[in-house]
């Protein structure tokens, strides 16, 4: 799942995602790596275009990578996957994201038909994060389930300075 990106510059948690998913693919877990995400009103690139060239400045082949530039949230951007796995015949999906955030991603995953698991991030500031952080995925799982599904449009964006302590 993608997070924030800085001019092209991915921020420490998605270096923490990237790596990750680095390290899944080259240990055979997965074909290909899907970077997903789009930009913010008046960014220069995408969430999914730095994850992309970060994993090819890091050794993986641009054959290799997909980058989905839809996504803003994470309903929008699994819908945005989804659509892509299908069309390459995709059935089952390693979701490389947060500890607190795995749960609702490979529920979403699964609500849209797919075989999922999720790969949580082991370092970087989202790893441990902190009981706000917790609180919030809480809250936007409970959304999901109760009214999310039902196509009432919540989004999962909180603007946070300390979220993840």
């Amino acid at each position: 799942m993608g997070a924030a990106q800085f001019d092209g510059r991915p921020s420490e948690v998605l270096l923490a995602r990237l790596d990750q998913a680095k390290s899944i693919f080259n240990a055979g877990f997965a074909p290909r790596i899907y970077t997903i995400g789009g930009g913010a009103p008046g960014d220069r690139t995408t969430e999914a275009a730095a994850s992309r060239t970060w994993l090819i400045n890091n050794g993986i082949s641009k054959k290799n990578i997909l980058a989905i530039t839809k996504g803003r949230d994470t309903l929008s951007s699994t819908k945005a996957y989804v659509e892509q796995m299908r069309k390459a015949k995709f059935s089952s999906v390693v979701i490389v994201t947060d500890p607190y955030h795995c749960y609702r991603a490979v529920k979403m995953a699964k609500d849209h038909g797919l075989k999922a698991t999720c790969s949580a991030v082991k370092s970087g500031p989202a790893a441990n994060s902190g009981i706000k952080y917790l609180a919030r995925e809480t809250g936007a799982y409970l959304a999901y389930v109760t009214v999310g599904r039902l196509g009432i449009k919540l989004s999962d964006r909180l603007i946070s300075n300390n979220l993840y302590s």
